[in-house]
């Protein structure tokens, strides 16, 4: 059974749309697409797509994977055309490789976030960072599935740096780039723990919500603080790149 691993964009109004709303969007997509999606056994045969590392709800990513199995053979470069076509923009297929050994939740092991902090000048944000990354532990709190807990939003952040703003109007000076890799962790950390953190140590707030985007997931190089590309293993040469 062939195995197709794709990375697709998550970006504008449709950054607010929930992961269960993303999978079925992109179920409806493959069928418009006559995509040879293989099912599971039992009664209630299901579409085996499985997905890694979603970014949470209300934020842009460039790197969301997913990995389908196949029920005929078909060209990688042939499947990401025909699903781009079938789905709505935003939601962009932008890479598809034949799977290869191993599993692909594995490799993602980092991400690379930007966060853009309206109504905070820069220097006020790279003095939080200074504060944040200084810190031995920063304790945050957040509701999850299991209640409310509290973990250490500093021990995942392998890089975090401020600037300002290139793309900012030259007379807003109240803008700051946060440029973000956190490992990827039990419980896992997210650029909102990592805001919250800013806020605990710092007083860091921002005066509207922050706009968050994914870069890259995959393979974390620890000694250059970068994340990589977890397709590299998989990649078929003859396949156009994306």
């Amino acid at each position: 059974m062939q195995r197709v691993r794709i990375r697709y964009t998550k970006r504008g109004r449709l950054r607010f749309t929930s992961h269960r709303d993303i999978g079925r969007a992109m179920e409806r997509a493959l069928r418009r697409a006559q995509v040879p999606v293989a099912l599971s056994s039992g009664f209630n045969p299901h579409p085996r797509i499985s997905y890694s590392g979603a970014a949470p709800t209300g934020a842009a990513s460039e790197a969301e994977y997913l990995e389908i199995a196949l029920a005929a053979p078909v060209s990688p470069y042939e499947l990401r055309s025909a699903l781009d076509s079938a789905l709505p923009p935003g939601l962009d297929v932008v890479d598809a490789v034949t799977a290869g050994p191993g599993s692909l939740a594995e490799r993602l092991q980092a991400s690379h976030w930007q966060l853009r902090l309206p109504g905070v000048s820069p220097s006020a944000a790279a003095a939080a960072v200074e504060s944040f990354l200084a810190a031995p532990r920063v304790e945050v709190q957040r509701v999850t599935k299991k209640g409310l807990r509290t973990f250490d939003s500093r021990a995942a952040v392998v890089r975090l740096a401020a600037s300002a703003d290139v793309g900012a109007d030259p007379g807003d000076t109240d803008c700051a780039i946060l440029d973000l890799v956190v490992r990827h962790a039990e419980p896992a950390v997210r650029p909102d723990d990592v805001l919250a953190g800013l806020r605990e140590i710092a007083g860091l707030r921002t005066s509207v919500a922050p706009l968050v985007r994914r870069l890259a997931q995959g393979p974390l190089d620890l000694q250059a603080g970068t994340v990589g590309d977890p397709l590299v293993p998989d990649r078929d040469t003859s396949t156009p790149p994306g």
